[in-house]
């Protein structure tokens, strides 16, 4: 069917701009993202971006000179380290995460300690009104004049609004909400959401200004709108866990001033998000004592070492096939595992229904926690208790060999912190780390050695 001229096609994922409608996007390969816009209008003249400026000239690296900037402490320490340290003047970070998860709960907290501070904040909402706002921040506590408050979806108005009040901090919730007039999609289109997006990061670079922006998630997970939002931030920070459980973990998956995959845990009480100072004592809260299939193992999140706890569950199936099911791993990781232990172990679990859950709510990739699901698993399986004061970690290969794992040393003193008198380890890391005081070393090398100790 044949469109108009004045329509083009943008990729949901990715903003790849097509004249026609496919099925497949070429630029990020994923199906059904393509929706049809009206095309913006462009200006008779030579836009901003292309016209040259005076001074533009290339500069020699040796002579930039660069200064440690001072970072501004949200007061939070959770959100500092996922931050780097705090934070950046004139950055702009993106806070994505499931509706109702908190983030607006806590930023507001943020602006809260910010203003106490002496700092001007700016808090601009697409989607509360001024009352709604005032409600929330009374549970939350006692905020200075340093606060300001603007309920405004324009983007024109938001910019002047920066540029008149200079604030130190400006907090923008959320970005599908904002519009810009020349360009005449709906809020929340990708053309919308880019243009949005480039206006906040001219303003932080220019000004000085640090943003933070939320976006709203797809089912997925994601953020919503084009991908590139993501590229165009100096940080992306995600909001996870169960709305309908107390404990909230924020995630960074991209931070241009800090480490990546750094964690912060908080719990959310009546008076917003409360920082979690020991997630490790925090996750292992109410685990059971003598029961079959339940071994603690440690993840490395960042520079931070958080024990877990890995349940499992093997019985006999009444069904041909017998069902396998993963909460907070790999599934296709736990079917990998247990096609290990049949082989080399010879542990007959092909009629056996399986379930493994990592408690806690988190969700972990690493493969330093296959050792521990090993022995969850065959603890299960034999019926076997496994001591409540051992703990386990070790990449598993495919001969059932017991790899080393980065950051050993740092596990182990997580795991003396917190009272545990046996860490089963790869032989590998044993040789790395001096016998601690408190805590008794095992170094195995295959999965056999392991489950033998049981």
């Amino acid at each position: 069917m044949a469109k108009g001229k004045g329509t083009v096609f943008y990729c949901q994922n990715c903003g790849y701009e097509s004249s026609k409608w496919m099925g497949q996007c070429p630029g990020c390969k994923e199906w059904n993202t393509m929706v049809e816009e009206k095309a913006p209008v462009k200006s008779g003249g030579a836009s901003q971006s292309t016209r040259r400026r005076e001074g533009a000239l290339p500069t020699s690296l040796t002579a930039v000179d660069i200064q440690e900037e001072e970072r501004m402490s949200t007061h939070m320490a959770e959100l500092d380290r996922v931050l780097g340290g705090g934070i950046v003047p004139g950055s702009l970070t993106l806070v994505g995460g499931d509706p109702g998860i908190g983030k607006s709960t806590l930023l507001l907290q943020v602006c809260r300690h910010m203003a106490a501070d002496g700092r001007k904040v700016l808090y601009i909402s697409g989607e509360e009104s001024l009352k709604q706002i005032k409600i929330r921040a009374n549970r939350i506590g006692s905020f200075s004049d340093n606060l300001l408050l603007l309920c405004e979806t324009s983007l024109e108005t938001v910019e002047q609004t920066i540029r008149s009040q200079m604030p130190a901090i400006t907090i923008i919730d959320s970005i599908q909400t904002m519009y810009h007039e020349e360009i005449s999609s709906a809020p929340g289109s990708v053309s919308q959401v880019r243009e949005s997006t480039n206006v906040l990061l001219q303003l932080a670079k220019g000004l000085n200004v640090s943003v933070f922006i939320v976006g709203h998630v797809t089912k997925e997970g994601t953020v919503a709108g084009p991908r590139v939002l993501e590229h165009m931030v100096d940080t992306v920070l995600y909001f996870e866990g169960d709305r309908h459980a107390s404990y909230r973990i924020l995630r960074g998956v991209k931070n241009r001033f800090g480490s990546t995959n750094e964690i912060g845990v908080f719990e959310m009480k009546e008076e917003g998000l409360v920082e979690v100072k020991n997630a490790s004592e925090f996750m292992l809260s109410g685990k059971p004592e003598g029961a079959s299939g339940s071994v603690v193992s440690c993840s490395m999140e960042g520079t931070r070492p958080i024990l877990l706890e890995i349940q499992a569950l093997v019985c006999r199936s009444n069904f041909g096939i017998p069902r396998r099911q993963a909460t907070g791993m790999d599934f296709n990781r736990l079917n990998l595992l247990m096609a290990v232990l049949e082989k080399r172990l010879g542990l007959q679990m092909s009629d056996c229904d399986a379930y493994v859950n990592l408690a806690g709510g988190m969700r972990i990739i690493e493969p330093a926690i296959d050792l521990g699901v090993s022995m969850a698993v065959v603890s299960s399986f034999k019926n076997r208790v496994i001591d409540d004061k051992t703990i386990a970690f070790g990449e598993i290969g495919l001969s059932g060999e017991v790899r080393g794992v980065s950051m050993a040393l740092q596990r182990v003193s997580e795991a003396a912190k917190l009272g545990f008198t046996t860490c089963i380890l790869p032989a590998v890391n044993l040789s790395q780390i001096r016998q601690k005081e408190g805590i008794k070393l095992i170094g195995v090398k295959s999965v056999r050695d392991a489950i033998d100790l049981i």
